[in-house]
């Protein structure tokens, strides 16, 4: 008879210990929400904020097209769109001499020359172009590309279609992210080369 009391005991001292797990949980579920410190609160804006910021990038379009001017466009977008919105080229435009696949950037000038003309250097246009006898790896086509030590068809291939993903590159060391272009590659054109 003692063994069955004791037994009896463990079962309520059981049911207790289980009553009052179940009492914490639900009172846990039940606590409000604490709001979140002010200086969360404001870190968060600032990277929406920052965001918003990122939203759009501003061009400048200049040379043959039907409205030249200042446009406000996606980051995502393309040379092809923005002189889409510029109103298209003229007759005069030399198609040959704009990458249209290529996308923009912030404080990007766009300027579409006419057939015939020489191409002027501005600074930071979309159009291949030589500083100082060094080639801009932003603006460079693929052929321009190819004059430099050690750079194949391949290589300058691989240069473009990482700066159309990426986005310009901001310092000459960035090649070293293009798939085929090593430390020593990097070498032989470091003199050869600008960023802008």
């Amino acid at each position: 008879m003692k063994w069955i009391k004791t037994y009896e005991r463990w079962i309520y001292v059981g049911l207790i210990v289980i009553g009052a797990i179940i009492w914490i949980v639900q009172q846990q579920e039940d606590a409000p929400v604490q709001p979140l410190p002010l200086e969360q609160v404001e870190q968060e804006e600032q990277q929406e904020q920052q965001v918003e910021e990122q939203a759009s990038v501003i061009v400048d379009v200049k040379g043959a097209v039907k409205r030249a001017g200042v446009y406000e466009v996606a980051p995502t977008s393309r040379i092809h769109d923005v002189i889409q919105l510029a109103g298209g080229l003229t007759d005069e435009a030399d198609e040959t001499k704009v990458n249209f696949a290529m996308k923009v950037h912030d404080e990007m000038v766009i300027y579409v020359p006419k057939k015939g003309e020489e191409i002027i250097e501005l600074a930071d246009t979309h159009m291949p172009d030589r500083t100082n006898g060094k080639v801009n790896i932003n603006t460079a086509t693929a052929e321009q590309l190819q004059t430099l030590q050690g750079i194949g068809p391949a290589k300058a291939s691989a240069i473009i279609a990482y700066r159309e993903e990426h986005g310009p590159f901001q310092k000459v060391e960035d090649l070293l992210n293009v798939s085929g272009i090593g430390p020593k590659s990097l070498e032989k054109i470091k003199e050869q080369i600008v960023v802008r």
